[in-house]
């Protein structure tokens, strides 16, 4: 997972893409985390959940968040956020 992370729904859509293509249960992650499945599936939508919680359901994945300086955003991280840009547009 190499996804530059900005917003909470970001993350969320990151671990819930890292959780499908491992095809790792929803059931197993709380099981194995200590937390209820709802948890996750709150973290996944990009919902507030305590940072305890996020670690471990982290932990239970098998990952872990490296922190880097922000920079600015490229044109493509742009672009896909806000979508394409009219030039026409007064």
């Amino acid at each position: 997972m190499k996804d530059k992370i900005r917003l909470p729904v970001e993350l969320g859509q990151a671990i819930q893409r890292e959780r499908k293509d491992r095809r790792l249960k929803a059931t197993d992650i709380a099981s194995r985390s200590g937390r209820a499945r709802n948890v996750l599936y709150r973290l996944e939508r990009g919902e507030d959940i305590t940072l305890a919680s996020l670690f471990d359901i982290l932990s239970a994945m098998d990952l872990t968040i490296r922190l880097e300086r922000l920079g600015m955003p490229t044109l493509e991280e742009v672009t896909a956020r806000f979508g394409k840009v009219d030039d026409d547009a007064s």
